[in-house]
């Protein structure tokens, strides 16, 4: 067993979702949202490197050395899986660990809406989960792969960098690749993608304007498409796909991405204080031809409007996700002031409601 193993049971143990090690600093965990130290001495750098170099493959090691960031997945056999990040700080190393679990939860076991679950039965598109850093992206992601997997009879690829949730082939083939390892990035992997007869690709995030242009000219040539990027709402999805390319081709991207785009869910995750654990709250936007004519038109301003009279179709805005959750009593009011977008809506739960320093 690896010395750095004993950190991961502690992670178990209390339920955390990180681990942060860094030279200088004892050891801290992320529970429930929140950081706390370990009992622990603070770690030397050379101490931290040989816990961090005994885990990483040689050529990640290498990387790490050459660069000073490095990612990878690192199994720990009965317990989990983990997204590993290393980088060099001021004084010295430092890791981040994501706890990928392997049972992986199914759209009904993490409450989420029916329309996200018939996403997994669409035949061609782009769908795309967003959120911040930590927002449970990728686990509603393995969701929607889980679904397609025990439904369909399809050819499964996966794209991610590092691999994370790992599917086993059920009713479909999933092929997992890793950049870095089985292929030399995103946009390589994507063009491969497209001549290795896959139904659904699973982009584990549109990092970069080539491989933003090719998931979308997958979705828009019979492919089912799924990505991520870090947006806030479905609007602004919008428009950070739109702005990441040059003036001149963004009549022909929004053309484009309005005939291929199905679905944006954007997310946050919210610490539960009536039992212990995290909730979603969700803004889901579907592609109606109403939807599709305003993206097209470079009306995105007015997508709020589409989705507040699109309930039918299943979508909603995320400030009547958080008031749900809210009123439920899952989360605090403070917690729902400070996620929200409409601020104004939340603070009369606020007993003492801040002076919001962009009113002044």
């Amino acid at each position: 067993m690896a010395e750095i193993d004993s950190f991961f049971k502690k992670m178990d143990e209390f339920g955390a979702s990180d681990l942060h090690l860094v030279a200088g600093h004892k050891p801290l965990l992320r529970i429930r949202g929140e950081m706390q130290r370990l009992k622990y001495h603070d770690l030397e750098d050379d101490e931290l490197k040989r816990m961090l170099y005994e885990i990483a493959p040689e050529h990640k090691v290498k990387e790490f050395e050459e660069t000073g960031d490095v990612d990878f997945g690192y199994d720990f056999h009965g317990v989990a899986r983990y997204r590993a990040n290393f980088f060099k700080q001021k004084n010295g190393a430092a890791a981040v660990f994501r706890q990928i679990p392997e049972h992986i939860k199914t759209a009904k076991d993490l409450g989420l809406p029916q329309v996200i679950t018939k996403l997994a039965g669409l035949p061609r598109g782009l769908v795309l989960v967003t959120g911040p850093t930590g927002s449970g992206k990728s686990t509603t992601l393995a969701a929607i792969i889980d679904e397609a997997n025990r439904t369909r009879k399809d050819h499964i690829i996966a794209i991610e960098d590092p691999i994370e949730f790992v599917h086993q082939s059920q009713g479909c083939v999933i092929n997992h690749r890793e950049v870095g390892l089985h292929t030399k990035s995103f946009k390589a992997a994507l063009r491969g993608a497209l001549r290795e007869d896959p139904d659904i690709i699973l982009v584990g995030e549109m990092r970069d304007l080539e491989t933003i242009e090719l998931a979308i000219e997958a979705a828009s040539t019979g492919h089912l498409v799924f990505s991520t990027l870090h947006t806030t709402s479905a609007p602004k999805t919008v428009d950070r796909i739109i702005e990441v390319f040059p003036t001149n081709a963004q009549e022909q991207i929004r053309s484009t991405l309005s005939d291929g785009l199905r679905a944006v869910i954007a997310q946050v995750l919210f610490k539960r204080i009536d039992v212990k654990g995290r909730c979603p709250a969700l803004e889901i936007l579907i592609a109606t031809p109403a939807v599709r004519n305003l993206i097209r038109e470079g009306k995105s301003h007015m997508i709020p409007n589409a989705i507040q009279t699109g309930k039918k179709y299943g979508m909603q805005l995320l400030d009547d996700s958080i008031l749900e959750l809210l009123n439920k009593g899952w989360i605090s009011p403070d917690d729902a002031y400070s996620k929200s977008n409409d601020k104004g809506r939340f603070r009369p739960f606020l007993k003492n409601p801040p002076t919001d320093f962009t009113e002044a």
